[in-house]
C-alpha cells in the first residue's frame, strides 16, 4: 500500500518559517516528480511548488516565489518544503502529491490530475 505522510505544519506567526516533510512509503518515487498543493477553507485547491525526480528543476506559484523552497531527498523517498517570511494568506492544508510517470517540470506540474498518489495533509495556520 502507497502511503505518503506528511508532517511539519503547526501554528507560526507571521514572517516565521516553518518546514513541511512528506515521507513516501510502499513504493520509491526516486524517478518521478513530487509535489505540494494546498487549500484554505472555501478556497479551492492550489499548486505550491513540485521537483523533478533529480531535484534539479522546481517550479514554483508566483505567490510563494523567493519565499518556499522545496527538495527532496530519494534515499529518504522524501520530499521537503521549507517555508519562510510566512503571511497569513499562507494559511491552509498543505498536502504533497506524487506522480506515477516520467515528465518535465513545467508548468505542467500545476495540474493535479498529473498526480496519482496524495498524502492527507497538514494543517499550517499563520497568525497575523
Amino acid at each position: 500500500q502507497v502511503q505518503l505522510v506528511e508532517s511539519g505544519g503547526g501554528l507560526v506567526q507571521a514572517g516565521g518559517s516553518l518546514r513541511l516533510s512528506c515521507a513516501a512509503s510502499g513504493r520509491t518515487f526516486s524517478s518521478n516528480p513530487m509535489a505540494w498543493f494546498r487549500q484554505a477553507p472555501d478556497k479551492q485547491r492550489e499548486f505550491v511548488a513540485a521537483i523533478s525526480w533529480s531535484g534539479a528543476t522546481t517550479y514554483y506559484a508566483d505567490s510563494v516565489k523567493g519565499r518556499f523552497t522545496i527538495s527532496r531527498d530519494n534515499a529518504k523517498n522524501t520530499v521537503y518544503l521549507q517555508m519562510n517570511s510566512l503571511k497569513p494568506e499562507d494559511t491552509a492544508v498543505y498536502t504533497c502529491a506524487a506522480s506515477s510517470g516520467r515528465w518535465t517540470v513545467d508548468a505542467g506540474a500545476t495540474i493535479p490530475l498529473r498526480y496519482g498518489y496524495w498524502g492527507q495533509g497538514t494543517q499550517v495556520t499563520v497568525s497575523s
